[in-house]
């Protein structure tokens, strides 16, 4: 099982590399492809190559002719089967923090719940790999207060790092009754204001964490950007007169996601490029928003 991780390690990594090579070979495709549309001469530096690259495009059609990236390859096989996610803590986790890990698992389909013990990262990655999870979720606290997220994508990645912010769980609120009790058929899925490159890419990390839904499943959750902060609401429907008599409940829990952190790489691995990150001088810049309107 080691050496075909380290096999197909090396292989992603490979294609990953030849990347820049076919985004060059591309651009140099595009230009020939405009110069002849618009009946303009062929660019002075690409002639000596434009016999091969004309010959080359006529074999292409659309779904071939654009270069495929490593996002491609780490989200490939994810339709193929449902998810499988194993979900843990920082070590010694105080009571808050376990309930909270205990309501995420019924929130995330297909999700296993173990004590991380004295359990290091990489002995965690080596064992979900090893029985096929597709996603490793860690919970951090500080002072008893939950306040980190990471999802780690396996086998090859991306790892995104997320802060955690006014957390609400159901444990929390006293009404139980008014809350009801959390279904477990898979949900349907609003992802609100991810407009932007990297508001797309956090929208396709968070998606991938959830199957496909039946169509008359009555379980919603919601991940809406607002100012760079995404909150996840959940919540359940009811017809009780007919379809125009629609009632919403919120079933909890409720929280904000901060990204600050992808990197194209596992959690357990160090030296994995960092792919995006947050730096002090995004925080003063209100004008710019990094995920969405």
């Amino acid at each position: 099982m080691l050496k075909r991780n380290i096999r197909l390690r090396r292989e992603y990594l490979y294609r990953k590399s030849l990347e820049g090579k076919e985004r060059l070979l591309y651009e140099k495709k595009r230009k020939i492809r405009e110069a002849l549309e618009e009946g303009k001469p062929i660019p002075t530096e690409l002639r000596n190559e434009e016999a091969a690259l004309r010959q080359q495009i006529d074999l292409e059609d659309e779904n071939i002719g654009v270069p495929r990236t490593h996002i491609d390859d780490e989200y490939a096989n994810a339709t193929e089967r449902d998810p499988k996610i194993l979900l843990t803590t920082s070590r010694n986790p105080s009571a808050p923090l376990t309930q909270f890990v205990k309501e995420l698992s019924f929130v995330f389909p297909n999700a296993k719940r173990i004590n991380r013990g004295g359990q290091v990262i990489s002995e965690i990655t080596e064992t979900c790999r090893s029985h096929e999870f597709t996603d490793v979720i860690l919970v951090h606290e500080h002072r008893g207060v939950p306040d980190g997220l990471t999802i780690s994508h396996l086998p090859f990645g991306p790892t995104a790092y997320f802060g955690l912010l006014n957390v609400v769980t159901r444990h929390d609120i006293k009404d139980k009754k008014a809350i009801g009790t959390m279904p477990e058929a898979y949900p349907h899925l609003i992802l609100n204001n991810f407009s932007t490159k990297l508001g797309e890419r956090t929208a396709n990390i968070l998606k991938h964490l959830f199957p496909v839904p039946k169509a008359d499943t009555k379980r919603i959750i919601t991940f809406a950007n607002q100012s760079d902060y995404v909150s996840f609401r959940h919540h359940i429907f009811e017809k009780h007169g007919g379809p125009k008599s629609l009632e919403l409940k919120e079933i909890g829990p409720r929280f904000e996601l901060r990204l600050y952190q992808i990197k194209l790489g596992t959690v357990d691995q160090n030296e994995a490029q960092t792919e995006w990150v947050i730096r002090p001088y995004m925080n003063t810049s209100r004008k710019r928003k990094v995920l969405g309107d």
